[in-house]
């Protein structure tokens, strides 16, 4: 599936989420904006203009979810956004994915970032991504097979 034009948009920043955050969190944060912008839970009184501003804010809060709200989709975005990082922002480090810490547990490769972040990729995105943005700052590593 792909995003088209819509990759351009900052899904979580439309949830005022985070890329870290839990699919709980996401939910939550999903639900309390969507019952502020949905349509049916205006007051009457309010100017018109503020009313079609508010049906187009929860049309991209409902859409944020459509793409954050499903594991899949998530994903894909995530992996995307990634992308789209490094092209914008340098290269810190490479590393080869041995060197990284593993968790059985979680299938998942870390290693920590200098701001106190870390570089995270699921052993089964690694034959996709060879690029890895830290998860709070803007630094990028790139993986060595």
């Amino acid at each position: 599936m792909a995003f088209g034009r819509t990759a351009q948009k900052d899904w979580y920043k439309v949830l005022g989420a985070k890329p870290s955050d839990s699919p709980a969190e996401l939910k939550r944060k999903y639900q309390k904006l969507a019952l502020l912008y949905h349509p049916d839970k205006q007051e009457a009184d309010v100017p018109a203009g503020e009313v079609e501003e508010r049906v187009q804010r929860f049309m991209e809060v409902d859409q944020a979810w459509k793409i954050l709200g499903n594991e899949e989709t998530k994903k894909e975005y995530d992996l995307q956004q990634r992308d789209n990082l490094t092209k914008e922002w340098p290269l810190h480090e490479q590393v080869y994915l041995e060197d990284m810490s593993w968790n059985e547990d979680e299938q998942l490769y870390t290693l920590s970032c200098r701001c106190g972040g870390n570089y995270s990729v699921f052993k089964s995105e690694t034959k996709d991504v060879s690029l890895v943005c830290c998860d709070t700052c803007s630094l990028v590593i790139e993986i060595l097979q």
